[in-house]
């Protein structure tokens, strides 16, 4: 039992590393190729979880081995452009003008009812609306409006907005995230300062804080019962 354990620990903790070093954009939109060395993963994986008879680095090899031609399939077709378009495929416009191109729906094996409900996602329920359609490598949908369907902006009324930009973490579950405060060349003094506006003396009863870009703190505290319980948790480390 302590063996299967600790073999399934090793073996996940593997994958995980590998689906990292992968990169993010894998994880968020898998193309075919990484689609399959996904699978392979759990499949190599899973074998010598279930049969400790089996050496775990009959599992271990593989992957890494896999790991070693995924990153190298990656970096050729980050570098060739004719690599990328063998491996990954092209973008198939479905409709382009406004109207549907039949020869790519059925060169791509996609169905009226999956467009409809790629439009139905996107917002966008009328085929009339559309200008472009293109069915990424990935199989996910891109949508371009028309013109006179797409929401209104306000650079179409000529209206002169502000800088937005990112608001910044300051408390998250009643932990200061010192690296925000420090890029907003802000201290510690500053947040317990704006704290006090709220009548909130400890960081620990604070749920979650951010600062926007115009410098105005939003601020959630914790309910009453999960403070009790902080303030509680302090009283007994103090002890």
């Amino acid at each position: 039992m302590i063996v299967t354990f600790f073999r399934t620990l090793i073996l996940y903790v593997l994958v995980i590393i590998s689906m990292r070093l992968m990169g993010k954009r894998q994880l968020g939109q898998l193309q075919p190729f990484e689609l399959v060395v996904a699978i392979m993963f759990s499949e190599l994986a899973a074998v010598p979880m279930q049969d400790t008879r089996i050496p775990l680095a009959h599992g271990i090899i593989p992957i890494i081995t896999l790991l070693i031609a995924q990153m190298a399939l990656s970096l050729i077709t980050l570098k060739s452009i004719k690599a990328r378009t063998i491996i990954d495929g092209k973008p198939r416009i479905l409709i382009e003008n406004g109207k549907i191109r039949e020869e790519a729906f059925r060169n791509e094996m996609f169905t009226f009812n999956d467009l409809m409900e790629q439009l139905r996602i996107k917002n966008v329920p009328n085929i009339a609306d559309v200008e472009f359609a293109i069915l990424e490598t990935n199989g996910q949908l891109s949508i371009i409006p028309k013109s006179q369907s797409r929401p209104v902006t306000p650079k179409d009324l000529n209206i002169q907005t502000g800088y937005e930009g990112m608001p910044l973490d300051m408390i998250v579950d009643g932990h200061i995230v010192y690296e925000h405060l420090k890029k907003a060349n802000l201290d510690e003094n500053w947040l317990m300062a704006e704290l006090e506006k709220y009548n909130v003396r400890d960081v620990k009863n604070v749920l979650f804080a951010c600062l926007d870009p115009q410098g105005n703190l939003y601020l959630q505290k914790k309910t009453p019962g999960r403070q009790k319980n902080n303030q509680k948790g302090n009283l007994q480390s103090g002890q």
